[in-house]
């Protein structure tokens, strides 16, 4: 064998063994263990919070026994919309670093975040949100019942009050038009226990007056009663409570964010533009520097027209994109684009909300849900906690 023949052979040698080093230190599975657990999955990183899972104390209960790999991931939300991405990036840092054959166990699980500062109202209440329109004839509170009804859909706590004095609408949506709340005594106080219907904890002028009565009332005393279904209602232990607010702004929007601290606000519009100037204002109303409460997007309500047997096609027979550019605008999320279809009107007229049925629109409110969820997590970990708003003025 001549020396460039055994110079060759020896290059080869060493470009396998090279390999084969590589390939060892690639393949090399890590001693299963807790620690060793939690340094695969600070890998994975919670693609809205821009964290990775460990940092975010996201994983909970690590367990090894009998080789095999168990561990919870505690999601900010039962509605959220990545927990299939996550569970999967999971899978992919556990195999990475224990090999494809790991025997893996992983629980999803949630605890809905809260940025409310702890007080005697409301101590229960993680979140509260105001879902708001600039006009009136958007289907705003279609969009607060459904929404409500679908967060608790996903496993969440929901609580709904019709602050919408004058034209109160839940009762009829939630087909409890005829129900009226007890009373109990909590700590020595009387407290009204709010209806519950479709999972959802309700609470409404409604319940109280006549349903072919007329509230007759001011300013002072529609504010009055807000402040009562805050305080005077038993409300428990809920993810998330949605203040259907009246159009426009008023003093029931100033009582709200007064009497108790908002985590965010969403603003209901349609997509045309007498529609889009008045949600304007309700934005920069959240927005003044005096009361200051996020605004965690835009539902843009009656998108478009789709025909029940054609569920594909859709006419946007009130213009298109006003929502989309009005939250591009203010760099507010669109959190959601709801159709027009006939079984919403029906569904509101019956009692039964959109979301229980299975079809586009109960669809199109679960995304909502989620997106409603995914905004509230990110605005709780991004954003300090809020606090009740002082008006002097």
């Amino acid at each position: 064998m001549s020396g460039q023949t055994i110079h060759h052979l020896y290059l080869f040698e060493d470009r396998v063994s090279l390999i084969n080093i590589a390939y060892f230190y690639r393949h090399k599975k890590m001693e299963i263990n807790r620690d060793n657990i939690l340094k695969a999955l600070s890998e994975v990183i919670d693609p809205d919070l821009k964290q990775d899972l460990v940092s975010l104390n996201m994983i909970h209960n690590v367990q090894t026994k009998d080789d095999v790999i168990k561990f919870t991931v505690m999601l900010t939300t039962p509605a959220c919309p990545l927990k299939e991405m996550i569970r999967k990036d999971c899978e992919k840092a556990i195999f990475k670093h224990f090999g494809t054959d790991a025997n893996l166990d992983i629980e999803m699980s949630s605890a809905v975040t809260a940025a409310k500062e702890l007080g005697p109202m409301l101590p229960g209440v993680k979140n509260i949100i105001a879902v708001s329109s600039g006009k009136g004839g958007v289907g705003k509170s279609t969009v607060a019942a459904n929404l409500a009804v679908a967060l608790s859909k996903s496993g969440a706590k929901v609580g709904l009050i019709d602050a919408d004095i004058f034209g109160p609408s839940v009762p009829t949506m939630f087909n409890c038009e005829h129900e009226q709340p007890t009373v109990s005594q909590e700590n020595g106080q009387s407290k009204i226990l709010p209806i519950e219907q479709y999972g959802v904890k309700l609470m409404s002028i409604g319940f109280l007056a006549p349903a072919d009565g007329a509230v007759v009332w001011r300013g002072p005393m529609a504010s009055s009663a807000l402040k009562q279904f805050l305080s005077d209602t038993l409300w428990g232990d809920l993810d998330y409570l949605l203040i259907d607010l009246p159009p426009g702004t008023s003093d029931i929007h100033l009582t709200l964010v007064q009497s108790v601290p908002v985590t965010g606000a969403i603003v209901v519009t349609t997509p045309q533009k007498v529609a889009i100037a008045d949600a304007q204002k309700g934005i920069a109303m959240f927005r003044q520097q005096q009361v200051n409460v996020p605004v965690l997007g835009v539902v843009e309500n009656m998108a478009y027209f789709t025909p029940e047997e054609l569920p594909e096609n859709k006419y946007y027979i009130f213009g298109q994109g006003g929502g989309e550019e009005l939250a591009k605008k203010h760099d507010v999320s669109l959190l959601g684009q709801i159709p027009i279809v006939e079984s919403i009107r029906e569904s509101g007229d019956n009692g039964y909300p959109a979301v229980l049925k299975d079809d586009i629109t109960a669809r199109a409110f679960e995304d909502l849900a989620q997106s409603v969820a995914q905004q509230v997590a990110i605005r709780n970990a991004t954003l300090d906690k809020t606090k009740k708003v002082e008006i002097t003025v």
